[in-house]
């Protein structure tokens, strides 16, 4: 089948090759953002990383380890929250597994702008689709992560290395402050997990999976594409991830 029409307003000029996934999609995810060009004036702008669109085939893995870790809610109990979503690849992957929600959350205007504008040619897309699976409602917020409040229900938090290790210590106070109080409501899956001494040496989060997950080909090709431009960065064909469950802070005894 040849690939969708893309969106007249996504049409704009790129350095960067157009993903599989975007040219069958029609929406606009691919490309490599420098982070000085998501800057936004925040205190943590010193510590923001690169957008790069995380390949299709290592979420859609990493979300089937994650079932397998046998979590404790059925998964149409959860909500899935991309913290640093960029344009939305990840939500968009993600809103077609069942789960109650899907939510992006980052803080940079044009990226937000971009993930809505893929988000309603997503939902459209499906809509007229018969074959396509049904969509969780997707939501993309404009916010701090370290001011956002977190969702009442059970939650798989995804991060792809969004921030460096200063803003992630923030990140997992603030996780611990909202659900001290519900252990076992909060995963954590974590992409090119650069940080995961953070959370593996962490009382209160126990680490279901750390390892190395592949690229399918199609995946790979993409990346090598990509990359060949980006003198620093390199594609291996993986990247290595973890699994986390928030499961509180052991209690001290009387």
């Amino acid at each position: 089948m040849p690939p969708r029409k893309r969106p007249h307003d996504l049409l704009k000029a790129t350095a960067f090759p157009i993903h599989p996934f975007d040219q069958i999609h029609g929406v606009d995810t691919s490309g490599l953002v420098p982070s000085g060009h998501l800057a936004t004036g925040h205190p943590n702008d010193e510590h923001i990383t690169a957008y790069y669109g995380v390949a299709p085939s290592i979420l859609r893995t990493l979300i089937q380890n994650w079932r397998e870790t046998v979590p404790p809610h059925p998964i149409h109990s959860y909500t899935f929250l991309d913290i640093g979503c960029g344009k939305g690849r990840a939500v968009l992957i993600a809103s077609e597994f069942g789960f109650r929600k899907v939510i992006g959350v980052d803080l940079n205007p044009q990226m937000i702008a971009i993930a809505q504008l893929n988000t309603r040619h997503w939902e459209q897309a499906h809509t007229h689709d018969t074959t396509a699976p049904s969509l969780a409602p997707i939501e993309i917020a404009e916010q701090d992560a370290l001011d956002y409040t977190f969702p009442r229900t059970p939650t798989l938090l995804f991060l792809f290395h969004p921030f460096e290790a200063p803003v992630l210590k923030s990140l997992i106070r603030r996780i611990e402050t909202q659900f001290a109080k519900r252990p076992g409501t909060l995963d954590l899956v974590y992409v090119n997990a650069e940080c995961a001494h953070l959370l593996d040496n962490h009382p209160a989060f126990a680490r279901l999976f750390r390892g190395h997950v592949a690229m399918s080909p199609e995946d790979h090709a993409a990346d090598l594409e990509a990359i060949a431009q980006q003198k620093e960065y390199g594609s291996t064909g993986d990247e290595e991830c973890a699994i986390y469950r928030y499961t509180g802070r052991a209690s001290k005894p009387h």
